[in-house]
């Protein structure tokens, strides 16, 4: 919400979700942390826009992890909907996001000009619509999550695209293998696009680790994330057909220069090594199955 009220990007739905904070944070996170979610935003939105071009459209996602995420509100106003948007998230999450959608018009009204179709479906932890749907639910128990996902018409055949942004680095090694092995053994054809942590056996990343345990943050899944091979690799062994991984220092270099410029421009950062050296500690990474080679 910082990030979009300062300029970096826009998005005029995130202030229907989140209060904005009144504290401003110290200038060397602030601008390290706002360029790694500028950089996340438009490395995701890069690789999302090229599947939805690909399938033109015909396809579906799952947003795993969606928390307040406002991407549906922003692909409608795109013409970029696919044929059906998917939100999990846990039961307490998806009743604060519902209760925001229904008591705020310009959230309601784009799901009710998108709906064909009977009456929308809606209670306290899901709502269904012909175009999104919300549902709450625990992505450690994928057999749970599936049958959550049919009962709002999940299509397996229609090209998937799933994504999970600082979602699998909370469950263990075992529990986010187990719901990348659902999700490729499930959908002929699909891609994951992961954005999280990396390189965190160092000493920065261990630092990293130590800040969040001191505000009670467990990072459960952290040793996957030793380094980008360790990040392809659980993808390639769970089913995966490719699977590709880059740093944000990385993303942030194919980042358009008149965009870079304007945002280096919004705050200025002298800690210049600071910022390379988070940006080095987060990734994305996509992985596919192909069976229509598109």
């Amino acid at each position: 919400r910082f990030a979009v009220s300062v300029g970096y990007w826009k998005d005029p739905y995130i202030q229907y979700f989140v209060r904005q904070a009144k504290e401003r944070k110290a200038p060397e996170i602030n601008r390290g942390k706002l360029a790694c979610y500028y950089a996340r935003v438009h490395g995701v939105g890069h690789l999302l826009k090229a599947f939805l071009k690909k399938t033109e459209c015909n396809c579906q996602i799952v947003n795993l992890g969606a928390g307040m995420d406002t991407l549906f509100w922003r692909l409608k106003d795109e013409n970029l909907l696919p044929k059906k948007y998917f939100e999990v998230d846990f039961p307490m999450i998806v009743a604060r996001k519902i209760h925001n959608i229904k008591s705020k018009p310009p959230l309601s009204k784009p799901i009710m000009e998108s709906h064909s179709g009977e009456s929308l479906l809606i209670d306290s932890h899901s709502l269904d619509s012909s175009r999104y749907s919300i549902i709450g639910g625990d992505l450690r128990f994928s057999s749970d999550l599936e049958e959550k996902l049919k009962k709002h018409n999940l299509d397996i055949q229609l090209p998937t695209l799933l994504i999970a942004e600082c979602v699998l680095v909370y469950m263990t090694p075992q529990q986010s293998a187990n719901l990348l092995k659902w999700a490729s053994s499930t959908f002929p054809t699909a891609m994951f696009i992961n954005y999280e942590q990396v390189n965190m056996a160092d000493r920065f990343g261990q630092i990293m680790i130590e800040n969040l345990q001191r505000r009670q943050c467990n990072l459960a899944g952290v040793e996957v994330c030793r380094s980008l091979d360790s990040q392809r690799e659980r993808l390639l062994l769970n089913g995966w057909e490719t699977a590709h991984a880059i740093d944000m220092m990385k993303v942030y270099s194919f980042l358009p220069q008149t965009d870079v410029k304007r945002i280096e421009g919004l705050e200025f950062l002298d800690e210049k090594e600071l910022f390379e050296q988070l940006m080095q500690h987060y990734c994305i990474c996509w992985a596919s199955k192909d069976s229509r080679n598109l």
